[in-house]
């Protein structure tokens, strides 16, 4: 069995599962689940701007509505359940957990932990982050000593 940390921060479309449990073929996959709740004033930021560039001005906007930090653990954990449904509902196996601090580091002990044969990234495009490298993709690859697969979410939850 093929087994992918698949680190999200949001819950999966259908579009997503589909996409994520069709990579390796009929082959079977154990995912572990890593998502994390919403951040801090600073990501927002990030958000607003992310928003910007993708010409989402109205999300930019709202961007401030959206529940963060510990108000935002419920709806973390909803998305991670609906989430972890969805990937056995196609047959696979499928565990998670929510990281609310360093989630690299959480990141780097599941691979270790679960013997992962892959590090999957599912996010949103964000575009600072990414010019500068600072995102988890661009991170993890230095941390966790094995293949990173970076996508981007086929649609909004």
């Amino acid at each position: 069995m093929f087994t992918s940390v698949l680190m999200i921060e949001k819950a999966l479309t259908s579009a997503d599962v589909e996409f994520v449990t069709t990579l390796h073929g009929d082959e079977p996959v154990f995912f572990h689940v890593l998502l994390q709740p919403r951040g801090d004033q600073a990501d927002r930021l990030l958000r607003a701007i992310d928003d910007i560039a993708l010409g989402e001005l109205d999300e930019a906007v709202h961007e401030g509505e959206t529940p963060e930090g510990s108000d935002a653990r419920s709806m973390a954990e909803k998305a991670l359940e609906v989430s972890l449904q969805a990937l056995r509902a196609t047959g696979s196996r499928a565990e998670g957990r929510l990281v609310e601090n360093h989630p690299l580091d959480a990141l780097k002990a599941l691979v270790a932990e679960v013997h992962a044969d892959e590090v999957i990234v599912l996010t949103d495009p964000h575009y600072v982050e990414e010019f500068f490298h600072r995102d988890w993709a661009s991170r993890a690859r230095h941390k966790v000593g094995v293949p990173v697969l970076k996508l981007f979410s086929h649609s909004k939850a």
